[in-house]
């Protein structure tokens, strides 16, 4: 079964803001997919097993974005 996480980022503009999103949240042990979208404003994260939405949201602040679970 799969967990699917999904938070609302501000900040983000363009392409390259997804991929900075996307290349911390890929680094979290578990992540099986990323869907970020500049455009909407939304990332998705899908993992096999729960994960803490506080370890997703330190990476998204990593890459130098707020966000908030929606």
């Amino acid at each position: 079964m799969t967990t699917t996480s999904e938070f609302q980022v501000t900040g983000m503009t363009c392409g390259h803001c997804e991929m900075a999103i996307r290349s911390e949240v890929a680094q979290i042990p578990g992540v099986d997919d990323i869907d970020v979208s500049a455009q909407t404003g939304k990332l998705v994260v899908s993992s096999a097993t729960p994960l803490d939405d506080a370890v997703i949201l330190a990476a998204v602040d990593e890459a130098g974005y707020e966000a908030v679970r929606i």
